[in-house]
This record gives C-alpha cells, structure tokens and sequence, in this order.
C-alpha cells in the first residue's frame, strides 16, 4: 500500500507518472476505489461507488497509454461527479428520496466531455436533496445522510456539493465536479480545505445536470489547487447545442498553460471591504495574513466596496421562482412530502407564490446590477474576499439560525454570472480550513485562475491534507 501522499497529488504529478507510464491507471483506480470504500462511507462522500465503469474505463485508458495514445493531463485519472449529472444506467438521485431510483440512458455533457479525455469515473458524490432547491436547514438533507468533513467529523463540508468537497478532502479521488447556484462550490471549497472553481455562467454545458434555477445553474471542479481547476475546467468547457445558455462557440472553449499563466497581464486587485458584516476571529486572522501575501505579490491592490441594493431579495427571488417552475411535478404530486428536511417539504409551496410581477422586477434589478457590476471591474480584475465569514458549522447545527448571514458577494457572484475561485488560506485555532475566493468580471476565468495560482505560488495551505487512518 502506498503512502498516503500519493493521494494528495496534484493533476500535473498523477499525469507525468501515468504518461511516462510510470503509474497504471488500472492500479491508480484501484487503490482509490479501495480507499472510496474504506473512507467514503466515513464521512458519507458518495451518493455510489461505480467500479465496474472505473475499471473498465482504466483499463482502456492503460491500453491507449500502452499503445502510444495520450489524451491528455486527465487520461487515467479518476474523478467523482456530483449525484445531479446523468451517467448512462446510473441511479441518478438528485439526493432526493422521490428520484432514488431515477436512471438516465444517457451521460450529461460534463462526463461526455471526462469521458472523452480519459478521465474514469470513480463514483457519484453526494450531495443535498435537490442541490437545496427547495431549502433546508439540516446537514442531514440528503439520502446519503450529512457529509462529515474529513478535517473534522464533527463538523460539516457546506453547500449541496458536500459530497464532493469531502472526497477532494480524504483524498478520495483526484477531483470532483459540482454546481453552484449560490455558493455550493466556493462554500464546500472554503470548509473543506480545497480549491474550487466557479466558472461564468454558460461556460460549462448543463445537458444531463438536474435544474435548480436554470438562469443560475453552474458546473465547475473542486481539485487540489486553481492548475489543477484549470485543467479540468479546459476539458469540460465550451458551447453545447443542446443546452441553449452555453456561451457561442467562440467564447466557450478554454485553454490553459502554466507558462501562459505567469506570463499574463499584471492584475488590478480589489480587496474588498463590505463583502461580509462580521468574521469569525480565526477567519480574519487567517484573511489578514492573506492579504499581506496579496499585497506582497501583486503589483496592484486597492480597497473595493461592492455595490448595494436589494441582491440577496433579488437572487432569492429568482431562485424561488425558477425552482418551482423546475420542480412543478413534484409539487403538485404531492411527493414532496417525502424530502427528508422539514423546511423542505413545504418549501415548494411557498415558491409557488411568487408572482410574476415579483420576477420580473427581480430580472430587472439583475440587469442593473450587471451594469454596476461591469462598472466596477472597469477599476480591478480581480475582486478578493474570504470565502466564508466562518469555518466549517457543527454537524447538527440549524443552518437557518447557525449559518445565515448576509451574502452580497455570493448573490453578485451568480445572479451575474461572474467566475470565482475558492483556495485555502489558513486555518482557524481548532485547525479547520479558511478560504480565499477570487472573482473576475463574466467571461474572464482565466483572471481568477492567474490570480489563485499566483497566490499558491508564495503559499503552501493547498499542499495541507487531513491526517486520515
């Protein structure tokens, strides 16, 4: 058995061992399957494993190795997909008792993309019932029960992508896809200790991916650290004639090189000031060491301050409404009485009551808000905060008393589509992850992706794993 490092090894390391045919991806899959199975049920990462498809995948990915052909840095290197993204004959659950037994006859575009880089499908993350769509207040919303953060089992992994920030965290599997709609990738990122990206709306194709709220649905990684992100961010972006909100062909596709990175334009900084009312202590002593490194390395940072207005009703607003309109069946089934959360099972109904008015004037506040937004990137690239005012929240906590804060960033951040990556920067005196989340005007990842990696450069948070046995 090999040290536990080996599974803590960024993309870039796993691909040079696999390409100079140094690792099998057969035995690679392997010990990741036999550390998903020992681990994975731990911290209740998995929705499913899925070895048969793992090992067939791997043992055709070492075949083409064998043969000369290489597809690239995922060729070989297994991965977890949220339990939303259709795989063909797979129980599909959405984490939801009414979809428990749903299974699609095709695969969702994001694991066509993986699938035709080589990269194998390890298992189903687990995840929120429904991606939290129709609210919740326990951590236990889920079929798979509450995720446990592996830094801490007492403690959970945030967002409906829970499944996938803990199986990056235990070292479960390389990386792992998830969604946000409101803060479900950088969050899970953030409590997790890990690196989480949140590309701009209509970059990554939806095809196959349960809808929440589709104006605000989007796929992005979770992975060791903003390269890694990157990496799988190239294979999984671009336009998809089946999914009608992707981007045109022409801003879609995205391309990366390390050397291409370090070689781009200087960044304008904003630090901004008014992202959160209040930080836990060990946070803002974490933020503060933070960005003392930022202003060290960057040639440009200066104070931002967001703009104000009614976001987060805005945000709610559409949210609500396009969740009822998503899952109207199940409402007006009456099989919403079989989600596990209280809140949840009522929900729906009271999204229900949204006018159209009430919509329509929320779609008009988001416009306004676009221009502001543009506005201020007109002065910075790249706007920085922490990521959460807090760190990972007791396993049994009430979300809707323990965990509710204003969240003017994060309600920008999606009802504008703006990319934004989560990267450690520290951790608390009791040893639980804090986060550094990086966010660029719409259409310019590759500005949160230079600036994360910047700051990974002259840091070393993303290389710290929990101690696990």
């Amino acid at each position: 058995m090999p040290a536990e490092e080996i599974f803590y090894l960024p993309l870039s390391e796993l691909a040079k061992r696999i390409e100079t045919k140094k690792l099998s991806p057969v035995d690679l899959t392997q010990l990741y399957l036999d550390r998903s199975t020992k681990l994975g049920p731990r911290f209740n990462a998995y929705a499913r494993l899925t070895p048969e498809i793992a090992l067939e995948q791997a043992r055709a990915a070492e075949k083409e190795i064998q043969h000369g052909h290489y597809r690239g840095p995922l060729h070989g290197i297994p991965y977890a997909a949220k339990d939303l993204l259709a795989v063909k004959g797979v129980p599909t659950t959405w984490g939801a008792k009414p979809y428990a037994d749903q299974v699609f006859d095709y695969d969702a575009t994001v694991v066509e993309h993986l699938n035709r880089v080589g990269a194998i499908l390890i298992g189903k993350a687990a995840m929120i019932e429904l991606a939290g769509g129709m609210g919740y207040r326990f951590a236990s919303a889920s079929l798979a029960g509450a995720t446990k953060n592996p830094w801490n089992a007492k403690c959970w992994t945030c967002g409906s992508s829970s499944g996938s920030g803990a199986i990056v965290a235990a070292g479960l599997a390389a990386f792992a896809i998830g969604t946000e709609t409101w803060g479900s990738i950088i969050c899970p990122s953030a409590f997790c200790g890990v690196s989480g990206l949140r590309p701009t709306y209509g970059r990554v194709s939806r095809y196959g991916a349960m809808a929440l709220a589709p104006s605000m649905d989007k796929i992005g990684p979770l992975a060791r650290s903003a390269e890694d992100c990157a990496r799988v961010f190239a294979a999984i972006a671009g336009h998809d004639p089946r999914d009608r909100s992707t981007v045109p062909i022409d801003k879609g596709a995205f391309t990366y090189s390390p050397s291409l990175d370090l070689k781009a334009r200087p960044l304008r900084i904003g630090w901004l000031t008014n992202a959160w009312k209040k930080l836990d202590s060990g946070v803002a002593k974490a933020a503060l060491a933070a960005e003392k490194v930022v202003r060290k390395y960057f040639a440009s940072v200066r104070s931002a301050v967001l703009p104000d207005g009614p976001i987060e009703d805005a945000a709610n607003i559409i949210i609500a409404a396009e969740c009822a309109a998503s899952f109207r069946t199940l409402i007006r089934s009456g099989r919403v009485s079989e989600l596990a959360d209280p809140t949840g099972q009522i929900a729906g109904y009271v999204n229900e009551q949204y006018s159209a008015a009430d919509y329509l004037r929320a779609l008009s506040y988001r416009e306004i808000l676009q221009k502001k937004t543009e506005a201020l990137f007109d002065s910075f690239d790249v706007l920085l905060a922490p990521s959460q005012p807090v760190p990972a929240s007791p396993l049994e906590a009430n979300l809707e008393t323990d965990l509710s804060f204003p969240d003017p960033l994060g309600a920008i951040g999606n009802l504008c589509g703006l990319p934004a990556l989560s990267v450690p920067c520290g951790f608390t005196e009791n040893n639980l992850p804090v986060g550094l989340q990086f966010v660029a005007r719409a259409g310019d990842d590759f500005a949160v992706i230079q600036a994360a990696r910047t700051f990974q450069l002259h840091t070393d948070w993303h290389r710290k794993h929990p101690k696990l046995s």
